[in-house]
């Protein structure tokens, strides 16, 4: 696998207000999060408006930069570039890999979403700087896409392209030391980390396994 500096994460955490209980802000559970050792976070809110994301992305770049971790925006690349996040993370249905990397010109890493070992090579050859992998595991939010990739095709994937792979969907914690198995770079968490109790502590967990060996 490639070695990239600059993908200095293994945790990778998406956010998903909805997950979350009244009580709790989302900026303050990814705070929580932060305190707990993640590294990089992608602010995914698709159903928010132009005016309400942005407002959040400056939240989360002035938040992330606190801690010294990384910023990701899902699919708005505009917005990615006015709040000075780290990077961008593009689905299926996004700009292409190679436009944004024309464009950007080094300015922001790019991550891409892909559910196939065909995807994940498509990916690899348009520039992508690392790539999520599944869903691995059945998930509800991911029910979209089919099946389950499965933890077989999660590891061809990790062969096949020379970048960092991280898997993702449905990724429990008890899941976690057979995923490392596979030669994945990482693992990209939703509900695990954002619909726990103690957010701080569920993370610092899954941050320590990661980390081990």
């Amino acid at each position: 696998m490639k070695k990239n500096k600059s993908i200095n994460f293994k945790l990778y955490l998406i956010t998903d207000r909805k997950l979350i209980a009244e009580s709790c802000f989302l900026t303050s559970a990814v705070r929580q999060a932060l305190k707990g050792g993640v590294k990089a976070v992608q602010l995914r809110e698709k159903d928010l408006g132009e005016r309400e994301l942005l407002k959040l992305a400056y939240k989360m770049r002035d938040l992330t930069k606190k801690y010294e971790a990384s910023l990701f925006i899902n699919d708005r690349l505009d917005i990615a570039l006015a709040v000075g996040a780290d990077g961008v993370h593009l689905t299926q249905e996004s700009i292409p890999a190679d436009a944004v990397k024309k464009a950007v010109k080094g300015k922001l890493l790019i991550g891409v979403s892909t559910h196939s070992l065909k995807e994940a090579g498509k990916a690899e050859k348009a520039g992508a700087d690392f790539i999520t992998f599944g869903p691995v595991c059945r998930t509800p939010s991911k029910l979209r896409y089919g099946k389950p990739v499965g933890v077989d095709n999660l590891k061809k994937a990790c062969k096949k392209v020379n970048m960092p792979v991280f898997a993702i969907g449905g990724v429990k914690i008890r899941r976690i030391n057979e995923l490392k198995k596979t030669g994945t770079h990482g693992v990209a968490v939703i509900s695990e980390i954002l619909g726990s109790q103690d957010i701080e502590t569920k993370t610092r967990e899954i941050v320590n396994l990661l980390e081990d060996g």
